[in-house]
C-alpha cells in the first residue's frame, strides 16, 4: 500500500509518499481502507517535533480517518465488509492514517453519516469529539443552560455552537469580525466581536464556558461564570485558576479528547437530521511525490486517488 510517512521532524517537504506492507487487523480490529483522512493542528505539531507524541521518526502521521470496511478481526459483529465508517483512531499513539489502509479499533468507529462525503466526514471526528466531550462529557451541561464558546468560527468551536443550540443551549460565541456572521448562521445567539469588545463586559450568567486557550484567557472567563458553573479548558489552566474558581463556586475541567464512539454516533444522528454546513476547508489529492498534507487548521482533508 502507500502511505505517507516522515523520516525526519521538519517541515512539509519531511513527508513523502512511501510503499509499505499492508497492516492485518487482530482481534476486535477492523482494515479500512481509507477514502480520506482528516487534517488537524496537532498534525503540523508532531510532524515539527514540536508535540513529540509518537517520539522519533520514522511513523506515520494522520488519526481521523473516513472509508470502508476492507477485512474484519476476530470477534466483531455489527460490521461487514463494505460498510462506509468514519473515526479518530488510537489518539494519542499512532494511528497512521495517512495511509491507503489502516487497522482501527472497532470501538472507536462509527458509521460515515449519509448526508456528508468521506472527505467531509474524515474532518469530523478531532475537532467533533472535543467538541462534543468539551460540552456533554465535561460540561455536563442541560438544555436551557447558557453556553460561552470561545473562538466560535474555530474547528472545534464551529462545532461545538452548533451542537450546543441542537441540545437546547442559549448560546454565546465570540469570533474575529469577518466570522460573525458565519457564526450567527450557525444558531448562536449572541456573537461578540472580541476585536471590538471585552467578552467580560458582554457575558453575563453562563452556566459553562469553553475555552481553547488555556492561561490568562481561562481566569478571565471565571468573570462571566455564575456559582455552579464549569470552565472547560483545552489547554493548562494554573493552578492559582482553579484555586480562584474553587472559591467561586465553579467547577474547572482541563480536557483532552480521547476516542468515544457512542460520540460519533450522536455527531452523525445530528449532521443527517440538521444536515449541518460542511465542517472541512480544503481538499487535496495525495498523489504527488510531496503531498500537499501539512496545512493544520482544522477542517481539511486528504484523499487518495
Amino acid at each position: 500500500m502507500r502511505a505517507i510517512i516522515q523520516n525526519s521532524f521538519g517541515a512539509p517537504n519531511v513527508l513523502v509518499i512511501a510503499d509499505r506492507p499492508a497492516p492485518s487487523p487482530e482481534a476486535g480490529e477492523v482494515l479500512v481502507r481509507i477514502e480520506a483522512a482528516g487534517i488537524n493542528p496537532v498534525d503540523g505539531a508532531v510532524r515539527g517535533g514540536h508535540y513529540p507524541l509518537l517520539g522519533e521518526p520514522p511513523f506515520i502521521l494522520g488519526w481521523d480517518v473516513s472509508g470502508t470496511v476492507e477485512a474484519l478481526g476476530s470477534g466483531l459483529s455489527g460490521l461487514k465488509v463494505g460498510d462506509a465508517v468514519f473515526g479518530m483512531s488510537r489518539f494519542p499513539k499512532q494511528a497512521a492514517a495517512y495511509a491507503e489502509l489502516a487497522t482501527v479499533p472497532a470501538d472507536e468507529l462509527a458509521p460515515k453519516p449519509e448526508g456528508i462525503d468521506h472527505a467531509q466526514a474524515a474532518a469530523l471526528p478531532l475537532a467533533g469529539l472535543t467538541a462534543w466531550q468539551g460540552l456533554v462529557r465535561h460540561g455536563r451541561f442541560n438544555p436551557g443552560q447558557r453556553v460561552l464558546i470561545h473562538a466560535g468560527a474555530g474547528g472545534v468551536g464551529h462545532l461545538a455552537v452548533q451542537i450546543a443550540k441542537a441540545r437546547g443551549a442559549y448560546v454565546v460565541a465570540t469570533a474575529s469580525p469577518e466570522k460573525l456572521d458565519f457564526v450567527r448562521s450557525l444558531g448562536a445567539d449572541e456573537v461578540i466581536d472580541y476585536t471590538e469588545d471585552d467578552f467580560t463586559g458582554k457575558a453575563r450568567d453562563i452556566d459553562l464556558v469553553l475555552e481553547p486557550f488555556g492561561g490568562e484567557h481561562a481566569e478571565q472567563s471565571l468573570k462571566v461564570l455564575k456559582a455552579g458553573g464549569v470552565l472547560v479548558s483545552l489547554l493548562d489552566v494554573s493552578d492559582a485558576t482553579k484555586a480562584k474558581a474553587r472559591t467561586q463556586g465553579i467547577r474547572v475541567e482541563r480536557m483532552s479528547v480521547v476516542p468515544d464512539r457512542a460520540a460519533l454516533v450522536e455527531l452523525g444522528k445530528l449532521i443527517d437530521a440538521k444536515s449541518w454546513p460542511s465542517t472541512w476547508q480544503r481538499r487535496f489529492r495525495s498523489n504527488r511525490p510531496v503531498p500537499p498534507m501539512p496545512f493544520s487548521p482544522p477542517g481539511r482533508s486528504a484523499r487518495w486517488c
